[in-house]
């Protein structure tokens, strides 16, 4: 293994946005919930806080996951991918992650062609 070496979000690779994905998964299922846009402040507040934080596209503006919903992601480990232009948020869920109050955002599945919903609301 190689020396572990110090991280600096600004080493990411970022879109013309100054964005970089950054997709969520559960920490003890493994399954995938979402996939949401972070800049290097959003990256910079998550590993502080502990909480994980988001760049809004449409909001133009920081959306700690939970804030108002009470569906809070707390950060168990943040990886980095070999490209360095996307992110793995490795966490704690707590409630949906879903803005449609589903487990995922992955709730639509093709199949045969078709879009199946695979995934009710929780109650």
């Amino acid at each position: 293994m190689p020396t572990p070496v110090t991280f600096s979000a600004e080493t990411l690779k970022y879109n013309d946005a100054g964005l970089v994905p950054c997709i969520a998964q559960d920490a003890d299922s493994n399954e995938i919930l979402m996939m949401a846009w972070m800049n290097a402040q959003s990256v910079a507040k998550t590993l502080e806080t502990g909480r994980v934080t988001y760049w809004s596209r449409s909001r133009q503006s920081f959306w700690v996951k939970g804030e108002s919903s009470g569906h809070l992601q707390e950060l168990v480990e943040l990886r980095v991918d070999c490209d360095r232009d996307a992110l793995l948020a490795i966490v704690r869920q707590t409630g949906p992650a879903c803005h449609t109050n589903r487990r995922s955002c992955f709730y639509t599945a093709v199949r045969d062609g078709k879009e199946v919903e695979i995934m009710a609301p929780m109650t």
